[in-house]
């Protein structure tokens, strides 16, 4: 079995389910956010602090972790903007696929 600890979080997240953390960190700072909120399934929150650490320290943003459940990409938690954050990161174990979908336009009648 890996070495999941909390020491190995990022380099095991990285391989196993394809999260491209230097490109997250990036689009912070283009982005000029100075608060993200990052928020992750069961099984991720034991990286949580190492996360949360590595996207603060090379961002430079301050991050929240959200504690609370979450059931997928449509379980965004609310009323985070009254603490000023300006992203939400959420972390799962699938890979996202609307970009891979075709759209109606793409079907052609036959």
């Amino acid at each position: 079995m890996e070495n999941t600890s909390r020491a190995g979080g990022i380099k095991y997240l990285s391989e196993t389910y394809d999260i491209n953390f230097e490109e997250i960190t990036r689009q912070i700072k283009e982005k000029k956010y100075d608060k993200v909120a990052i928020q992750f399934p069961d099984g991720f929150k034991l990286h949580a602090l190492e996360i949360s650490d590595f996207i603060s320290e090379k961002s430079g943003a301050e991050v929240f972790i959200w504690g609370g459940s979450t059931y997928g990409a449509c379980d965004v938690p609310t009323g985070l903007e009254k603490l000023g954050i300006k992203m939400i990161i959420q972390f799962g174990h699938a890979k996202f696929r609307a970009d891979e979908t075709k759209k109606p336009s793409d079907i052609k009648n036959e």
